[in-house]
């Protein structure tokens, strides 16, 4: 009798455990983000903090900096491999692998300020083509936050008006490039994390990267003379991804959550650039020479790239993708913002 009623308890249990939500276990996501914790990070870790209390610690997104996984110019194929999880991503790393998105580098497209640079980029992320693109190609969702301040430079060489771009080797990517190279700049692309000892060495002049925290990030004050002020160029078009079959598989509720996550992750990136502005821009102007870049050197740049952003959304067009749609929405999302601000 009694071994009868011990095995009916025992199909009983083993019945529930096997009903049990897969989170019963815990799911663990390994995110590759390359350089240094920074300011920039500040997102994905305001996400994986929220993440972990929402679910109890049953979902944990554990971070790997440096890109402890993998070289982070490979990581659209390791997302899509199933190498890892997620991955922080620019597409300025990956030349014709998210095409579409580097509209979101066009030079002087995006807006100057931070706060009307992460109303544009909310939109972006979440508009239709670059959902397909993102999925379609490498089975990637975005997940996180990770807009940029405008971008300066820093470097060996002191750049002060257009002129001054003559001959410079200057750190930069693809679309950004053009509107340099029109006022004679040699546009050369390592990563952030080569940035130090190229610039120690003199393989590159002058660094392109968001003022101020990259510069502090990466020490490139130790080995610069010179910093701008007033350029305000655009920069890359990053992003946190993830694989959309890890995605698939969280709880629904959990999903549910990812719009608050999200707002945690800009508040926090936007508190974090406010912070390392605080702690940085002095230092550089006690170590550096700062440039200030005049208003009507730069609308010289911007004048210079109204003719790429027409080439761009032409030849995008020309290989069977939305180019011109994708163009005029970010130029309409950019006047909206602008016309908001000055309301």
């Amino acid at each position: 009798m009694r071994r009868g009623l011990y095995a009916f308890i025992a199909s009983v249990l083993a019945g529930a455990l096997s009903s049990a939500p897969a989170m019963s276990q815990t799911t663990t996501w390994n995110f590759n983000i390359f350089g240094p914790p920074r300011a920039v990070t500040a997102g994905i870790e305001a996400m994986a903090e929220f993440y972990k209390k929402e679910s109890k610690g049953a979902f944990e997104i554990k971070i790997a900096y440096g890109a402890a996984l993998g070289p982070e110019r490979q990581a659209p194929e390791a997302i899509k491999s199933g190498g890892y999880e997620g991955a922080q991503l620019c597409a300025g790393y990956y030349p014709n692998k998210f095409p579409l998105m580097t509209v979101f580098e066009l030079p002087f497209l995006a807006p100057r300020t931070l706060a009307e640079n992460e109303k544009v980029y909310n939109a972006f992320m979440k508009y239709p083509p670059i959902v397909k693109e993102m999925a379609d190609r490498w089975n990637v969702k975005y997940f996180g936050p990770t807009f940029l301040p405008a971008y300066e430079f820093m470097g060996n060489k002191r750049i002060a008006s257009v002129a001054d771009m003559k001959g410079v080797k200057m750190r930069i990517s693809g679309l950004n490039a053009k509107a340099l190279q029109t006022f004679g700049a040699v546009p050369t692309m390592v990563t952030a994390p080569e940035s130090y000892q190229a610039l120690e060495r003199g393989t590159i002049d002058s660094f392109g990267f968001p003022y101020s925290y990259t510069f502090g990030a990466y020490k490139l004050y130790e080995v610069a003379k010179y910093v701008t002020e007033g350029m305000a160029m655009s920069g890359f078009a990053c992003w946190q991804g993830v694989s959309l079959t890890a995605w698939n598989k969280l709880p629904d509720d959990l999903k549910a959550k990812l719009p608050q996550a999200q707002a945690l992750a800009a508040a926090a990136l936007i508190q974090a650039f406010k912070k390392e502005d605080e702690k940085w821009i002095p230092i550089f102007k006690q170590k550096l020479e700062v440039t200030e870049f005049p208003e009507a050197e730069r609308n010289k740049l911007v004048e210079a790239s109204i003719p790429i952003w027409k080439a761009w959304a032409k030849e995008q067009d020309a290989a069977g993708r939305p180019g011109t749609e994708v163009l005029d929405y970010v130029k309409a999302e950019v006047a909206k913002v602008k016309a908001q601000a000055k309301k």
